[in-house]
């Protein structure tokens, strides 16, 4: 089996800088597992590495779509495979772990599509608009299920949509001898970078960049632009959109949180001190690649 280094974890938690570091002791090439990043123009909202940051590392599946063009799980899927299949060392790092998840292991998508892209649909709703979305189908199963057990809500959800259908038990097949870190901080330690990140990306530009994209006509359900076209719209004023993105971007890493835990077996490493983390990871991948 081909042998692939997977880092996964919320959003803000470090991925970026740690990725290019080990990439760079160990020679490989980044596979970005990001749904949002694939998007041309989506940089300072998706945080998007920039070629300074990139130290000269070879990122794959950034910019290689415009925001009219399609992308899902499937296609990830192949493409990554394919890089894969090319790269000696290969790294995939990224927070969309559905779309990381399909590439490792043996999904065939004739029998199992239905199931991961009705996950990937819903992927980006916050609590609170997924079980809206039950009530649009159910309005009688939404009573009886609260809108933050995520997974009854979704469950009951799928169910309406598809009545009557059989499903299909997904089993974890892997198809790559991989080994997968997942990136940890402190709860209030990473909601603090998040706050901060949101800040920067204010900074550096981001309501610019949403305004370009709203004025294009763009409708996009992504944290960030999501919120400022809500401002754009004259619905509500700048302060609480920002506050908005900050509060939709920590129930995000809440759930990217809660996702990885319960669907990948994964190496947990703290962050708290970077060095320490690092060192731990390069041993560990020395250890797997045998190399130095």
């Amino acid at each position: 089996m081909k042998k692939v280094v997977v880092i996964v974890g919320p959003t803000a938690v470090g991925k970026t800088s740690i990725s290019v570091e080990i990439a760079e002791h160990f020679g490989s090439e980044i596979i970005s597992g990001d749904s949002v990043q694939v998007y041309r123009g989506l940089d300072i909202g998706s945080a998007k590495i920039k070629p300074a940051q990139a130290r000269g590392i070879k990122h794959h599946l950034l910019d290689i779509l415009d925001l009219d063009e399609s992308y899902d799980v499937a296609k990830f899927q192949k493409d990554t495979r394919e890089l894969i299949a090319k790269i000696k060392h290969p790294l995939i790092v990224g927070g969309t772990g559905l779309y990381i998840k399909a590439a490792l292991d043996d999904y065939d998508f004739s029998s199992s599509s239905r199931r991961l892209l009705f996950e990937e649909t819903y992927h980006s709703f916050s609590n609170e608009e997924l079980h809206r979305a039950l009530a649009e189908q159910d309005y009688e199963a939404s009573l009886k299920i609260h809108p933050n057990n995520r997974r009854r809500v979704l469950r009951a959800l799928s169910l309406s949509l598809d009545k009557g259908t059989k499903k299909t038990a997904n089993k974890d097949n892997p198809i790559y001898d991989y080994l997968i870190f997942y990136l940890s901080l402190p709860r209030k330690v990473l909601y603090k970078r998040i706050d901060a990140r949101v800040d920067v990306m204010i900074r550096k530009g981001l309501i610019e960049e949403a305004a370009i994209l709203y004025e294009k006509g763009y409708d996009l359900n992504i944290i960030g632009y999501k919120q400022l076209n809500q401002y754009f719209a004259g619905n509500i004023k700048l302060e609480t959109a920002i506050n908005d993105i900050k509060r939709a971007t920590r129930r995000y890493a809440k759930r990217q949180e809660t996702w990885f835990k319960n669907q990948m077996t994964t190496t947990l490493i703290d962050m708290s001190n970077y060095e320490i983390a690092k060192g731990k990871m390069i041993k560990k991948i020395g250890q797997f690649w045998k190399t130095k």
